[in-house]
């Protein structure tokens, strides 16, 4: 692929701060993009994520009140996700689902996922030490989920797609509606982020940014 194919989507995305209504991302295009995210990696590749695809617009209306920062998009954007990140229950070195997930998904033989096991705990206990507090671990995951998020923004402006990145909500509140509305065990995902798609109604402003030489030292 020509290099500046990848740059002039870089130099297209942007936070798309309001869409076009009228205008749907068609099926095959939005499961791309979900299939970027499938694809992504993340530490150990376990693979620490859940998205909401939220498409009905009264479920959205719940979480507009605690989402200022997505006032214009959620109401506008042609898809809206709402992605989860695991927390300790889930990801801790000894918990059933990464014993089943290094059995079931990555395929792992007996012998291999004690020994993965261990390196996994030696990681979490003391090289990262993910288990002095949930909220180190559950921002290691967010971590992770970040990636999936570039991904799916940068292969969305390689197609055309538009989208933007919110964090501006209030968490607990938020969380509160996804645990009532949407089932959501609050003690084993929290929320990481939010993304919407669809398609701009206006220009953005010219993209700004610091010089290579202002952020790159070469040692």
């Amino acid at each position: 692929m020509n290099k500046q194919i990848i740059l002039d989507a870089f130099l297209f995305r942007h936070a798309c701060k309001e869409f076009d209504p009228q205008a749907h991302i068609p099926d095959e295009d939005f499961l791309f993009l979900l299939e970027t995210a499938r694809l992504s990696p993340s530490s150990f590749g376990f693979e620490p994520w859940q998205f909401l695809v939220i498409q009905d617009m009264e479920l959205r209306k719940k979480l507009l009140p605690h989402t200022w920062g997505a006032q214009g998009q959620i109401p506008t954007a042609s898809h809206f996700v709402v992605c989860l990140a695991m927390k300790t229950p889930l990801l801790k070195y000894d918990s059933p689902r990464i014993a089943d997930f290094m059995r079931q998904v990555q395929k792992l033989p007996e012998d291999g996922i004690a020994a993965r096991t261990k390196y996994f705990q030696t990681f979490q206990e003391s090289d990262l030490r993910l288990l002095d507090n949930e909220r180190a671990m559950f921002d290691w995951a967010c971590k992770q989920c970040y990636i999936a998020m570039a991904n799916m923004m940068t292969a969305a402006a390689l197609i055309g797609i538009d989208s933007c990145p919110i964090e501006g909500f209030i968490r607990e509140k938020v969380e509160t509606v996804l645990e009532k509305e949407f089932d959501i065990d609050l003690e084993k995902y929290g929320l990481a982020y939010m993304l919407a798609f669809g398609y701009r109604l206006k220009a953005p402003r010219p993209k700004t940014r610091q010089n290579l030489d202002q952020i790159v030292r070469w040692l």
